[in-house]
C-alpha cells in the first residue's frame, strides 16, 4: 500500500520525518488505522508485529480529524 492511498489525520502534511511532520496516523480504504511513530521497546510482539509510540496530542489530533 501506498502512502498516497492513505488519509493522513495528523501532521503537517509534508510527509517528511526530518521536516517536523512525525509521527502520524492514517486511516485506509477499509476503515482501519496505520501509525507512524518512533519504534516503541516495550515489549516483544508477535511475529508479524511492531510496536509504535506516539504522543497523546497526535491521537487526539487524529480524533478531532475524525468527528469523534
Amino acid at each position: 500500500m501506498a502512502r498516497e492511498e492513505l488519509t493522513r489525520l495528523t501532521g503537517n502534511g509534508n510527509g517528511e520525518c526530518g521536516e517536523d511532520d512525525c509521527p502520524n496516523v492514517y486511516r485506509t480504504a477499509s476503515g482501519s488505522f496505520v501509525v507512524q511513530g518512533d519504534v516503541s521497546n516495550a515489549f516483544t510482539p508477535p511475529q508479524g508485529e511492531g510496536l509504535v509510540e506516539i504522543p497523546e496530542s497526535v491521537l487526539r489530533e487524529a480524533i478531532r480529524a475524525l468527528g469523534w
